[in-house]
């Protein structure tokens, strides 16, 4: 069994998705009735007993700065590549702390914090059940392994979302092989799931840690925004 020791929570984008209200505020620290959805991951790290958090930061990144006054278990990273690059930048400038490590989008609001368990027994994904068609990316698995990933989506199979462990040898490899793209390939415009799950997947054994779909939201626009906190309905009217 394996423990993760450290968290890694990716907040460095511009959510362009979800203006104008991200012209002033990023969007992981949107507040969502009355808590910031990057809020509602700390929290859960914290119930998990998971006290060393990472938050990569890059637009507007001096807002992040009361968090960590708020919890000083928080620390952070600034990406100087986000104005240029896909995420996979925001890894690699957080590469030194992969091992044994979670790692978590900060735009998706936890609302059970049973599914940032840190005790797991091979690295993967946090994933649900989708019978619908559905735009992300989509697993196939035998039992708990995931055997392939489409980035076109599909229906029936497991919906990868973005919560996945580490172990401290995959965390390695990861680190090495970001290295690998950014410095050597100049590989930049992917996502940094792109390393394990398509540029590198036999080199890993993945597993799928199954939850349900009310667990956590993922919000996408405002529109999914207003559907939850009705204090946004003026964006949309």
């Amino acid at each position: 069994m394996n423990r993760v020791k450290r968290a890694i929570i990716m907040a460095a984008g511009y959510g362009n998705r979800m203006l104008p209200i991200t012209h002033t505020i990023p969007k992981p620290l949107i507040k969502v009735n009355g808590i910031s959805m990057i809020e509602t991951i700390i929290q859960a790290l914290l119930k998990n007993e998971i006290e060393e958090i990472y938050i990569v930061v890059g637009y507007l990144k001096e807002q992040f700065k009361m968090l960590t006054k708020k919890y000083p278990m928080v620390s952070l990273i600034e990406n100087p590549y986000f104005e240029s690059c896909n995420n996979i930048s925001s890894l690699y400038v957080a590469r030194e702390h992969l091992e044994e490590a979670m790692i978590l989008d900060g735009d998706q609001i936890i609302y059970n914090k049973d599914i940032l368990s840190p005790n797991f027994h091979c690295s993967g994904y946090n994933c649900v059940w989708t019978e619908d068609y559905t735009e992300e990316w989509l697993l196939s698995a035998e039992g708990n392994r995931i055997v392939s990933c489409s980035r076109s989506g599909g229906s029936k199979g497991w919906q990868l979302y973005s919560i996945s462990r580490w172990t401290r040898e995959d965390g390695r490899k990861l680190k090495e092989q970001l290295e690998l793209e950014f410095e050597i390939r100049r590989n930049r415009q992917i996502y940094w799931d792109d390393v394990p799950m398509f540029c590198y997947f036999g080199e890993y054994e993945l597993e799928m840690y199954p939850m349900n779909r009310q667990d956590v939201k993922e919000i996408d626009n405002i529109k999914e925004l207003a559907a939850i906190d009705k204090n946004y309905l003026k964006y949309i009217i």
